[in-house]
């Protein structure tokens, strides 16, 4: 493997049960870049997501961040390598019984032993990246949902972390809040020099923030390249994604009633 990749998967496969969720994946990410995985419902992106997270264990394949394989790191490797690791959950996640100040804070009471004035400090630095300046003394309940979406931002980046994840960042925000928060994004990769890798299904978003784009299908990576090789491509699938088209899947009949049987 090349150690010069933020993050490279090779020949990763993955089953739940007895059913294949991810194909001989690979993919290396540049430091610096931002890679957005793309794909329809049960194409397997949001669970190459949590197996780059070290959420889950594959059946087999390498997955390397920063150099190191997660699949075979010690727990105290993998709670170091954490310590670069942001992630940004699709519905925020904040926990609702804290301050915006105090859920910033969650990160570094985890994993420093700052003081609570400098966790502080930190903490409004955070929130000022995100333009939410003045804002940690409020409730969750308090927030609109594109402010929730950018206070959880500076939970994910309070630690400075190399790396960043998102899952469906602009799900439920209007067009106005999710073009903001697409900026910040783009602003954290060019000021912070994060490798940043994005789950989404929204178009719109993926083609003004991506520097490469991976499209997942049934398991499988169709394509990986930039928007315009995305936007240009001839695999019938991609252009279905991207078209909204619906697919007509041909059924093998001996396949089907296997699955029926419970044969497979």
């Amino acid at each position: 493997m090349n150690t010069d990749f933020a993050i490279q998967v090779e020949d990763l496969v993955t089953h739940y049960g007895p059913v294949k969720i991810l194909d001989q994946i690979n993919l290396a990410i540049n430091p610096g870049e931002i890679m957005i995985i793309m794909g329809g419902s049960g194409s397997g992106k949001s669970t190459l997501l949590r197996h780059l997270l070290g959420l889950h264990t594959p059946t087999s394949g390498s997955i390397k961040l920063l150099g190191k394989d997660i699949t075979k790191v010690s727990p105290t490797e993998m709670h170091d390598l954490r310590t670069n690791m942001g992630v940004s959950f699709q519905g925020g996640a904040l926990i609702s019984s804290m301050t915006v100040g105090e859920n910033i804070q969650l990160p570094l009471r985890e994993h420093t032993k700052l003081d609570e004035s400098t966790m502080g400090i930190m903490a409004r630095m955070k929130l000022e990246v995100v333009n939410l300046g003045g804002f940690e003394d409020l409730m969750p309940s308090q927030l609109s949902g594109g402010m929730i979406k950018r206070a959880a931002l500076a939970r994910a980046i309070v630690m400075d972390p190399k790396m960043l994840f998102f899952d469906e960042p602009s799900a439920g925000l209007d067009p106005v809040a999710a073009s903001e928060l697409d900026d910040l994004i783009l602003k954290l990769r060019d000021s912070m020099k994060m490798t940043i890798v994005v789950v989404t299904h929204e178009l719109e978003s993926a083609f003004k923030i991506a520097d490469r784009i991976t499209v997942l299908d049934h398991g499988k990576i169709l394509l990986t390249g930039s928007v315009s090789e995305v936007k240009n491509s001839s695999i019938a699938r991609v252009q279905d994604l991207l078209n909204r088209r619906s697919r007509h899947d041909q059924i093998n009949a001996d396949e089907y009633m296997d699955r029926l049987t419970g044969e497979t």
